[in-house]
């Protein structure tokens, strides 16, 4: 990389650091975090899903895009990536930067009035950034089942948390739950987390 370019990549990080913590302090718990989550849990979230799948991928809360950036250079392709965004200059930031995938604006934990017909699954997999520990425990459970009845059978809803518990636990019957490692290059070290139907 040329001296120009990591000079671009870096003003680019920092911006983003910014527009993030503006985002923070403006309404902490649609945030929920203190940054962009890092390239390598990323990297780990965006590798769970399957990039020769031709079902669409939806993510949920991709903030400044960092995911969505992981998803496209895991080889899914942009047609592919519908995402919801609640915050309006991050909408208009991943579609500068990322051409031909969808971003929706709209709330996340309210998938049924916010996707149009023709994104309203099934999905190959759902990634998601949303500060789910923000909420009620109901809400995150309505969330994630309303996501796995979009999805096609044994497909992964992808989270992070910084948690040492699941963001939801597990219901015996209707849902189970596995873990990754911690990624400790992650600020702070976070966690990978899939669900999948029972």
């Amino acid at each position: 990389m040329t001296s120009t370019a990591t000079r671009k990549t870096f003003a680019r990080s920092v911006g983003d650091q910014f527009r993030f913590l503006g985002s923070l302090v403006g309404n902490p718990k649609k945030t929920g975090a203190v940054a962009p989550s890092g390239a390598a849990l990323a990297r780990l979230m965006a590798s769970s899903v399957d990039p020769n799948d031709t079902l669409p991928v939806l993510e949920l809360g991709p903030g400044t895009g960092v995911v969505t950036k992981a998803l496209l250079e895991r080889g899914v392709a942009a047609e592919r990536v519908v995402a919801i965004e609640y915050n309006a200059a991050f909408c208009r930031l991943i579609a500068e930067r990322m051409p031909g995938v969808t971003v929706l604006q709209g709330d996340a934990y309210h998938l049924g009035a916010t996707l149009p017909e023709r994104f309203a699954g099934p999905f190959s997999a759902v990634v998601s950034s949303l500060p789910l520990l923000t909420r009620p425990e109901e809400e995150r459970i309505a969330l994630l089942e309303e996501a796995l009845g979009r999805m096609a059978p044994g497909q992964p809803f992808i989270q992070f948390s910084y948690s040492l518990f699941p963001p939801v636990k597990p219901i015996p019957g209707r849902f189970t739950v596995t873990t990754s490692h911690w990624v400790v290059m992650n600020l702070p070290p976070a966690r990978v987390w899939l669900y999948r139907r029972a």
